[in-house]
């Protein structure tokens, strides 16, 4: 199998249009609209998304919320942060730690603000990843912070600005960021068009965040997340498919989603999934379901800004950042939405 270059999928982006925070209402975002027929490009508001949907469409939306991941603690007075990435068992975890300080199989820390709660290292995995014991996962909730993307230095004012209107089962560590331009206002107008709104869960986990640190992407190592589509959603994307209407997904843990579900079953038809998702999508690949995405702007060497390229072709979505940043749109969690048709 040939290189995938990294380095192909680079840009320069200046930290003014790296959004900080909601600088608007969900749905009054800008929407730069992507057509793969013509290659055109055409701005737009987010509440201006309808014009773009026809009865008949499906749309595929991620309806994970995200957990209180970050914590902090102390061992031996210095202090620690750790993110939650995935639950492996009953008060087993893998972990993201940052310290100064050397992780070793044992290290205990203490979680700030419950007394006596212990987190201790079991595993060091690759990649950063620790496996660690709690002492008292019931209070993990109590003493849990919303995580925010690092971008971010101060808190939100609201966490829920953090979560999508529609969020439900609680299990990621970052939110489905597309999601987050929707309000159920908009939802209502959308339903009312004839478009039909289903909902699947992916607990977001490290492949959204983890930039791509070696020069063939391939050798990139892709995490698994837990995810699950039940049999009305494969019954209806099914349907969908037969019928030549369109499947659209709402974020990329969506299209990972669905993608990895399609290819873990025989047969042509979608079946209903419960499992571990682990597609890596670069250009090249034949989506099975996806026929178009809304998505937000992803960070340069990124297995986002891949899989967006995957879908729209990279010399297009690199025309399509290159307007968007002469634009002065926002990019990444907190900014402007993409929808690739």
């Amino acid at each position: 199998m040939s290189a995938l270059k990294t380095s192909d999928f680079d840009y320069v982006l200046s930290e003014d249009l790296i959004a900080q925070h909601p600088i608007e209402p969900r749905d009054s975002s800008r929407l730069l609209v992507v057509n793969r027929l013509d290659g055109s490009l055409n701005h737009r508001k987010f509440y201006d998304l309808p014009d773009y949907l026809k009865p008949g469409d499906v749309l595929i939306f991620n309806n994970s919320r995200v957990i209180r991941a970050r914590f902090f603690g102390t061992t031996n007075g210095k202090k620690i942060e750790i993110l939650l990435l995935r639950r492996l068992e009953p008060g087993i975890w893998e972990v993201l730690i940052g310290s100064k300080k050397r992780v070793r199989v044992g290290l205990k820390i203490e979680i700030e603000g419950g007394p006596g709660v212990t987190a201790e290292v079991i595993e060091l995995k690759g990649s950063g990843i620790r496996v660690v014991r709690f002492s008292n996962e019931a209070v993990l909730p109590e003493l849990g912070r919303v995580p925010l993307p690092p971008y971010i230095h101060a808190p939100l004012a609201d966490p829920e600005r953090y979560q999508t209107v529609y969020s439900e089962i609680e299990g990621s560590v970052a939110a489905p960021t597309a999601g987050l331009h929707f309000t159920p206002e908009l939802l209502n107008k959308i339903k009312a068009k004839g478009v039909k709104c289903l909902f699947v869960t992916l607990h977001v986990g490290l492949n959204t965040f983890r930039p791509v640190q070696v020069e063939d992407a391939l050798d990139h190592p892709i995490f698994p997340e837990y995810g699950t589509l039940d049999e009305k959603v494969s019954r209806e994307i099914n349907l969908a498919k037969a019928e030549s209407r369109r499947v659209i997904c709402i974020g990329t843990t969506s299209v990972r989603l669905v993608e990895s579900a399609a290819r873990s079953g025989s047969g042509p038809e979608l079946k209903p999934f419960a499992g571990w998702a682990d597609q890596f999508i670069y250009p090249g690949y034949e989506f099975k379901i996806v026929d178009a995405l809304l998505t937000n702007f992803h960070l340069p060497k990124s297995t986002l800004l891949m899989l967006v390229s995957a879908l729209a072709g990279k010399t297009l979505i690199f025309k399509a950042y290159q307007e968007a940043m002469k634009q002065q749109y926002r990019f990444y969690s907190f900014g402007d939405a993409m929808l690739i048709i």
